[in-house]
């Protein structure tokens, strides 16, 4: 009987928690699958079945959004992998001023997206843009940042690098805190150089801190919308489209069922792209 109440509660611990996750997530998401089979309104729906999933794969826009999305995803998940560890490895060093340059690479993840896009967005005007005066100063013609189908994407890209970098330091930095310092000393008792701890030691040592920033990066990057849509609000043409950005195009225009099954497909797509690597990635973990 004691122990019945124990685990009784115990559960009640997780009460709360659970409230919060069925009422914003779970009851939302399913929701969000009925709907998505109907052509609805704030006020009545109709049942269409699988209609609005045939119409959103027949947007034209839509192979040109698979591509911007998942070259988004992967290049900004790889330079927040590389940036971070760098920063990290650098930051963890000794060096006078390591806590007031943690401060600094982490202070634009305090900042809104949403200004952060608008404060870029004028930064990169062509001939105002603080960007290309400054390259002009130096006798360099600057391009059309976000004007140029080659070029709007990929500012955009360096964009959410910069903004993003910060959080995966600070995982990074966490990471490589945790090593114990014993294995460097042992290294450089038999001769080992920074090159040599750095590929034996902290490379394979950090791998949880780097699968954490993979996953939450990719994923971010798979889902993203404000940063592209304060930016370049999917343009120049299709150039920059996302999927987000298109699902979003659609519930703006009044197409609500045919959003929602936007939105339906790309948490599947997520998800079917998500947990394999994240499976994968804690497969190869090194224990310390």
């Amino acid at each position: 009987m004691i122990k019945q109440m124990k685990n009784y509660y115990s559960y009640l611990f997780l009460l709360p928690a659970g409230l919060v996750f069925t009422i914003f997530f779970l009851i939302p998401a399913i929701s969000s699958l009925f709907f998505s089979l109907t052509r609805w309104t704030l006020t009545d729906w109709t049942y269409i079945g699988l209609e609005n999933f045939r119409m959103f794969f027949s947007e034209d826009s839509l192979r040109i959004g698979f591509q911007n999305t998942f070259l988004y995803a992967f290049l900004t998940c790889g330079l927040k992998v590389v940036f971070g560890l760098a920063l990290g490895v650098y930051l963890t060093s000794e060096i006078r001023t390591k806590n007031y340059l943690r401060a600094v690479v982490f202070f634009p993840n305090l900042i809104s997206t949403i200004a952060v896009g608008i404060t870029f967005n004028s930064l990169m005007h062509p001939s105002k843009g603080a960007i290309n005066r400054g390259l002009m100063f130096i006798g360099i013609t600057g391009p059309d940042w976000l004007g140029n189908t080659k070029l709007a994407l990929l500012s955009v890209i360096n964009v959410d690098v910069w903004k993003g970098v910060g959080i995966a330091t600070v995982i990074f930095i966490a990471g490589i805190s945790s090593i114990p310092t014993q294995y460097y000393e042992a290294l450089s008792i038999d001769g080992g150089n920074r090159f040599d701890k750095f590929r034996h030691i902290t490379l394979p040592l950090v791998r949880p801190a780097m699968n954490s920033v993979i996953i939450l990066a990719l994923i971010g990057g798979l889902r993203t919308f404000d940063l592209i849509w304060s930016m370049t609000k999917g343009g120049p043409g299709f150039t920059t489209d996302l999927l987000a950005s298109i699902i979003y195009k659609q519930y703006s225009s009044g197409f609500f069922g045919l959003s929602t099954a936007g939105n339906v497909f790309l948490f599947i797509l997520v998800s079917v792209i998500a947990f394999p690597i994240y499976k994968y990635l804690n497969s190869r973990e090194v224990d310390l």
